[in-house]
């Protein structure tokens, strides 16, 4: 393997390890204490009851599962992947709820939430016919991981959080430096990307800048009522040659179709 291949891997590796093996931890304890009074509250004044979040045991229940995605692996993030959004941090303050969503750290002010690692099973056989080298590694390595969290929020909540994703995603586009555990990345690039799903979807392409060498990875955001499901996710071979990879459109659609 050439020595540009071989820093690639070497990013690569670094990215994944910061962006799509880290879970987020929630709780369903403002679902049990203030739901039902909200309830009564706007039933006694004649107004319509306020969205309820889902709890975090009903979030469980529509979240993936192995067997839903036909070609990936499913798996639940365990607690030693957690990060929190205080391990993230960014040099400037408006892009800090995407640099959260991007590492899959628990971001807003979500009232429960579940989490999901998937990843692609390799095509039998791949590259194994190429003459290149790095070709060849691309090939064999084409994995694509996908970091899937489930949040759930009161009222509009999970509308205001889109609405400032958005916000940042745009005026983050060209650029900011994002650290996790005392690593620097340069996000030099954040290109919205036509998605579908839920009531509400958005998507971009990131690129992500270390030692000189580019990679690129993806994120995604579905809405269906107080839920938002978040997909997170690397191309290993892609990450390794620099070249781009396609979004996880089965991982996405499969989890937007279990979502109430």
């Amino acid at each position: 393997m050439r020595p540009t291949a071989i820093r690639r891997t070497a990013v690569a590796a670094t990215v994944m390890s910061l962006a799509l093996l880290t879970a987020a931890c929630g709780s369903d304890a403002s679902d049990k204490d203030g739901g039902d009074k909200g309830k009564a509250d706007g039933a006694s004044l004649g107004k319509p009851a306020a969205a309820k979040a889902l709890t975090a045991a009903e979030l469980e229940k529509i979240s993936l599962a192995q067997g839903d995605v036909k070609g990936n692996k499913v798996s639940k993030a365990g607690p030693q992947d957690a990060v929190s959004a205080g391990d993230v941090t960014v040099d400037k303050a408006a892009c800090d709820v995407f640099g959260d969503a991007l590492m899959g750290a628990q971001s807003g002010s979500s009232a429960s939430s579940t989490q999901r690692k998937v990843i692609s099973e390799p095509k039998k056989g791949a590259g194994e016919d190429s003459a290149d080298l790095d070709e060849a590694f691309e090939a064999a390595f084409d994995i694509t991981t996908t970091l899937t969290t489930l949040s759930s929020y009161e009222g509009k909540g999970a509308e205001e959080y889109l609405a400032g994703l958005r916000s940042a995603a745009t005026g983050c586009a060209s650029g900011f430096t994002l650290t996790v555990g005392g690593t620097k990345q340069k996000i030099v690039k954040i290109a919205e990307e036509q998605v579908k799903g839920g009531e509400d979807a958005v998507g971009w392409t990131v690129t992500i800048e270390s030692e000189g060498d580019r990679t690129t990875m993806k994120l995604v955001q579905v809405r269906q009522g107080t839920t938002v499901a978040s997909f997170s996710a690397i191309n290993l071979g892609a990450a390794a040659s620099g070249g781009g990879f396609e979004m996880p459109t089965a991982v996405i659609e499969a989890q937007a179709a279990k979502l109430i």
